[in-house]
């Protein structure tokens, strides 16, 4: 008999936090429903809810919480968070990108600074 108590006390327990995880603010299902055709990095090619960039490893903790709460706050509006985020997001592709670029490649910075140099000496 204590098991089928101790049985029937988790079961109400489990269904409230089931019942509380689907309790979400407007302002949260707007970002996850709303999507963005991101053309950079894991997400390219893929339509992606604000929600999951903003909690992407494009976006710092410290950059995320800021635009959750001005968000929020009605300082800014859903399109104005997708836009930043967005652009982040491809700001941070872009920059991995030609690191690794310059990392793999050490001879296109070579050449560059070579070509650059050539040119100075034929103005002169």
């Amino acid at each position: 008999i204590a098991v089928k108590t101790s049985d029937k006390d988790t079961v109400p327990v489990a269904g409230e936090k089931d019942a509380d995880s689907f309790k979400e603010e407007p302002w949260e299902t707007a970002l996850k429903t709303t999507v963005v055709n991101i053309e950079a990095g894991e997400f390219q090619g893929h339509k992606v809810s604000v929600w999951d960039l903003l909690h992407s490893q494009y976006i710092p903790e410290e950059n995320r919480k800021e635009l959750l709460e001005l968000y929020q706050a009605g300082e800014l509006t859903l399109e104005q968070v997708k836009t930043v985020v967005s652009t982040i997001v491809a700001k941070a592709e872009a920059a991995r990108a030609e690191h690794s670029a310059h990392v793999s490649s050490p001879r296109t910075e070579t050449s560059v600074t070579e070509a650059e140099h050539t040119h100075h000496l034929q103005e002169n």
